[in-house]
């Protein structure tokens, strides 16, 4: 007889555990030593049911591990920063054609007027890095980091009001309720860091910001309510009700805590909700937030070289600067996804003195964003996503009168950038025609945007899904390619 297949014969129950023990403790203790190391073990796991589970680990091999995306709430012109026009000059103040509008659907503000008169770019427009990019003296550092990122001029969507179309671009479709962008990376990744969300928003606006921004842009929707964004603010207290009250000290938190989580549990055992335990899961968050955010928001021993690249208002919170460099320290830190809105693009009038105002306090931080990143080494695994929902017509709202124009709502087309993160550097992507309204080559829908932004991160949109109310959902819906041309 086989001796090794005997020893297994005469190995009795309780024989087998006592050996096992030693081996259990030591997995134990290298775990607390060192949380990731089971990670990869996790995510086969959880991805062995298939789609409609959480993945938990990319489905292949990604070339970013988190996302910066500014968010240029309201729709910036693209023909006043990244699209030339120069043709432009000599249609300027003739009627827009009828061949070249074809009977688009445009908004209450414009439908009753008699006239749509195109309107140039009073801005001045240069050749910028390796490629020459043509780029607005509007945004100078923009154009300092131009080899760095690659500019879409060829995004489009069919939404042309603000909410709608800021809901459609985040979660993939133009009515509520379903998760955001960043809630499914959440979901589809899990955190990097077990003391800060996965997911965190932060809000700062221009001079003139009437366009409001709803907390359900950042909501997990019918995802498990622990993939939604957390929203930090500006202020002694970053996120409300962080801090224990007066005469809590933090012992009696953690005894509160404890309490309530058996009872949860409890509740957890006789009604089966999962939201049971995701209230746990955020109470203790919550709990050992209580010591990370504070040394997250603390700036004070960022060096001065480094605090110069994002501009004068770093220094004071809830500026889009102040933002911008948090946002550095937070992916620095494993935060997954972070999600920057800056409010105020919404420019139907006085379009030339807003855009400067905008630009004054967006261009530099943006630059300096990626200029950080790439000095520590974050760019290559960091994808920066910087537009809006839509962009700016051609025609003018109202009259034409020297320096001062406004442009209403479009999407048939509009520009963005990407840069690190698995994306091509120093390209500019798709044509626009000689009036900046219609794509003539390399389209790139909203639905195609998230797809690639997916796939830098390692996840193929059509199958990170969840299954509610008996059908698979996902960030996509049932549209999107990924935009293989602009991958590094």
């Amino acid at each position: 007889m086989n001796p090794v297949h005997e020893h297994q014969l005469l190995m009795t129950r309780r024989h087998f555990f006592s050996r096992t023990t030693l081996g259990l403790g030591t997995a134990a203790l290298a775990s607390l030593l060192n949380p990731g190391l089971f990670q990869a073990l996790a995510a086969s796991v959880s991805t062995s049911g298939g789609a409609t589970g959480p993945a938990r680990g990319p489905h292949f091999r990604p070339r970013a591990k988190r996302v910066i995306y500014l968010f240029m709430a309201g729709g910036p012109s693209q023909m006043d920063l990244f699209d030339y026009k120069p043709a432009l000059e000599k249609y300027h103040s003739t009627e827009l054609p009828d061949s070249v509008r074809m009977g688009q659907r445009i908004t209450t503000m414009t439908s009753g007027q008699k006239s749509l008169p195109v309107v140039k770019s009073i801005f001045k427009f240069s050749q910028h890095g390796q490629n020459g990019v043509w780029l607005s003296e509007l945004i100078p550092h923009i154009a300092s980091i131009v080899d760095d990122i690659c500019i879409i001029k060829t995004v489009h969507t069919e939404a042309i009001n603000h909410d709608p179309a800021i809901t459609y671009i985040q979660t993939g479709f133009q009515q509520p309720g379903r998760p955001c962008i960043g809630s499914w990376l959440s979901y589809g990744l899990g955190s990097e860091n077990e003391n800060l969300p996965a997911f965190i928003v932060m809000i700062s606006s221009g001079k003139e910001s009437d366009q409001p921004l709803y907390a359900r842009l950042w909501s997990a929707g019918f995802l498990p309510g622990e993939h939604q964004g957390v929203q930090f603010r500006s202020g002694h207290d970053p996120v409300l009700f962080l801090s224990d009250p007066p005469g809590v000290s933090p012992e009696t938190r953690r005894r509160m805590l404890d309490s309530l989580a058996t009872l949860n549990a409890k509740n957890f055992a006789r009604y089966h909700d999962p939201e049971i335990n995701t209230r746990i899961a955020q109470y203790e968050m919550a709990f050992r937030m209580q010591t990370s955010v504070p040394e997250l928001v603390d700036i004070s021993n960022e060096p001065e070289h480094v605090l110069e690249l994002y501009g004068p208002d770093v220094k004071k919170p809830g500026t889009f600067a102040h933002n911008c460099l948090l946002a550095r320290r937070m992916v620095e830190r494993g935060v997954r996804f972070v999600q920057l809105y800056h409010r105020g693009w919404d420019q139907h009038g006085n379009l030339p003195r807003r855009i400067r105002e905008q630009c004054k306090d967006t261009d530099q931080p943006s630059a300096g964003l990626v200029k950080d990143l790439k000095q520590r080494g974050l760019l290559n695994d960091t994808l920066v996503v910087w537009g809006g929902e839509f962009g700016r017509t051609v025609y003018c709202q109202g009259k034409i009168e020297p320096d001062n124009y406004g442009r209403d709502h479009h999407g048939r087309n509009f520009c963005i950038w990407m840069a690190g993160g698995g994306i091509k550097p120093g390209i500019v992507y798709g044509e626009t025609d000689d009036y900046c309204y219609n794509i003539v080559k390399n389209p790139v829908h909203i639905h195609d945007q998230n797809a690639t932004i997916l796939h830098c991160l390692g996840l193929d949109h059509e199958k990170l899904t969840y299954r509610f109310q008996g059908r698979d959902f996902r960030l996509t819906d049932v549209h999107g390619h990924v935009v293989h041309d602009i991958l590094a």
